[in-house]
C-alpha cells in the first residue's frame, strides 16, 4: 500500500498515520473489527449545549446533531419541529414541541446505540 502511495506522488501524514492498531476514531466515529459507535469525546459537546434559543443556537444543535443522524432513526421527522424554525421568515416560537424534540435527540445522542458491522 505504501508503494502504492509513493507511486501515485501521494504525501502521508505519518502523524496522523497509525497501522496494526485494534480500534481508532476516524470522522467522529470510532471503528473497532467488532463495531461501528459514535465518539464520546464529541457526544460530550453535545451534552453541554443547552436548549437553543435563537436561530443560530438551533443551526450549531443540529449542525453537531445531524453527523450522527445514521444512529437515530427517523431524524429528519424528530427534527422537524427545529427545522421549521430556520425556514425564512419563519417566526422564531421555540414552543413546547420543539422542545420535546430536542430532548428526544439530545437523549438518543447521549445515549447513542452501537452499530454492530455485519458479519
Amino acid at each position: 500500500m505504501l508503494t502504492r502511495c509513493e507511486e501515485a506522488n501521494l504525501v502521508l501524514n505519518w502523524e496522523k498515520c497509525h497501522f496494526m492498531v485494534k480500534e481508532g476514531i476516524v470522522l467522529g466515529l470510532k471503528i473497532s473489527q467488532a463495531r461501528l459507535e459514535v465518539d464520546k469525546a464529541k457526544i460530550e459537546t453535545i451534552s453541554k449545549l443547552p436548549p437553543p434559543t435563537s436561530v443560530k443556537s438551533i443551526q450549531t444543535f443540529l449542525g453537531h446533531a445531524g453527523f450522527y443522524r445514521r444512529f437515530i432513526k427517523d431524524f429528519s421527522k424528530i427534527a422537524r419541529p427545529m427545522t421549521q424554525l430556520l425556514e425564512k421568515d419563519a417566526p422564531f416560537v421555540f414552543s413546547e414541541e420543539c422542545l420535546k424534540a430536542f430532548q428526544f435527540l439530545y437523549d438518543k445522542l447521549v445515549d447513542a446505540p452501537i452499530m454492530v458491522a455485519p458479519d
